[in-house]
């Protein structure tokens, strides 16, 4: 009989876990800490969502489908995790990445608009446009809320039979022809299958990946006037160009999360990570909302860095490897396609394959630096 172990319950573990109960499957996870913890890679409040995606047409697909597993995930919960207000990429016309947005929504007929003048401004008048720029709204974004849908993931499978081993960090995962052995500080356990989805502690299982752990800052901006940047209306954004960020509504009412796009200081282990943030990173914040969001006040009231980990091409490793299924380092692409990633983990661990299209994030593929 099937017995699966999943090796860290954030934002995929958690997903995963819960796809795994749905089909039945006997699944216990581990986790150092508890789902919603804030320690990984799926803290500060809120995630974007979008469809027209500049990273890879490839994507799309997938962003497509994991909107049902999204509303199914609320369902369960009985509470809203994706508010849909809309994105919109800001930036020079003939930017690389407006362009590559511009060319995900041609090649799976993606409604997006191309806004300039008044027409940008009555669509997002928290973000101006300066002279040479372009708006292309995407309506089939949003955000999500990343902590309290961990949560309801773990709750959801936990209601259908999994179990989780809170406080259980794992050490080692061995496989052999008839199984895997999962080593803890309790002993170890035995399973036909396991699924490997550390988040940024990915390193202490698997040491030989090209995987590196990072450190990314969020700060939070108060608001000048409250009709902007309201959590039913705003649209997220992502500014590209000089400065380069994305930025949120006012989720919880007062600030408002603006992630500068700059590259984040490698770590060795999100357990030394150090939380506090030099003032030189906060001043170059500051002047970017400064020239850029003149609606935001000119100091962040709250500042707060968490991990992740990446790849050197800057998309994840998703494939399955004997009897151990690997789900790790999605790069930044992993929150908003969790649900999806854990149904193929589940595909994976049930049948071997999946029908999704993920040769992109094969683990075995070449794996280089992006341009």
């Amino acid at each position: 009989m099937t017995s699966v172990a999943v090796v860290g319950t954030g934002a995929v573990g958690s997903m995963a876990l819960w796809r795994l109960a749905e089909r039945g499957i006997p699944a216990v996870g581990f986790d150092a800490y508890a789902p919603g913890h804030d320690r990984g890679a799926a803290g500060g409040e809120s995630r974007i969502f979008r469809t027209a995606y500049k990273e890879g047409p490839e994507y799309v697909p997938l962003l497509r489908e994991v909107r049902d597993l999204w509303s199914e995930l609320e369902r369960a919960a009985g509470r809203r995790l994706f508010t849909p207000v809309g994105g919109v990429t800001v930036g020079p016309r003939e930017h690389p990445k407006i362009q590559a947005v511009l060319a995900a929504a041609r090649a799976h007929d993606l409604p997006v608009e191309t806004l300039t003048g008044k027409a940008a401004q009555d669509r997002a008048p928290e973000h101006p446009l300066r002279e040479g720029e372009v708006m292309v709204a995407d309506p089939g974004a949003g955000y999500l809320r990343p902590e309290p849908a961990v949560v309801a993931a773990a709750a959801a499978a936990e209601r259908k039979g999994a179990r989780i081993a809170r406080y259980t960090p794992v050490t080692e995962v061995r496989q052999d022809a008839t199984g895997v052995t999962v080593v803890t500080g309790d002993g170890e356990q035995r399973f036909t299958h396991a699924v490997l989805a550390p988040g940024p502690w990915a390193r202490t299982l698997l040491p030989e990946a090209p995987i590196v752990a990072k450190a990314i800052t969020s700060t939070w901006f108060p608001r000048r006037d409250e009709a902007l940047f309201d959590p039913e209306r705003c649209p997220i954004a992502i500014r590209v160009g000089e400065p380069a960020y994305s930025c949120f509504p006012s989720v919880d009412g007062t600030g408002v999360k603006v992630n500068l796009h700059v590259p984040w200081r490698e770590i060795d282990s999100p357990d030394a990570l150090t939380r506090s943030v030099p003032v030189a990173y906060v001043e170059q914040v500051a002047r970017a909302v400064a020239a850029t969001l003149p609606g935001l006040g000119p100091d962040p009231v709250r500042v707060a860095t968490y991990a992740d980990a990446f790849t050197p091409d800057g998309h994840g490793l998703l494939g399955r490897q004997g009897r151990t299924v690997l789900a790790a380092a999605f790069s930044g692409h992993g929150f908003k396609l969790a649900p999806v990633f854990g149904d193929i983990v589940a595909d994976l661990v049930e049948s071997g394959a999946t029908t999704r299209g993920i040769g992109h994030l094969a683990p075995n593929r070449p794996l280089r630096r992006s341009p």
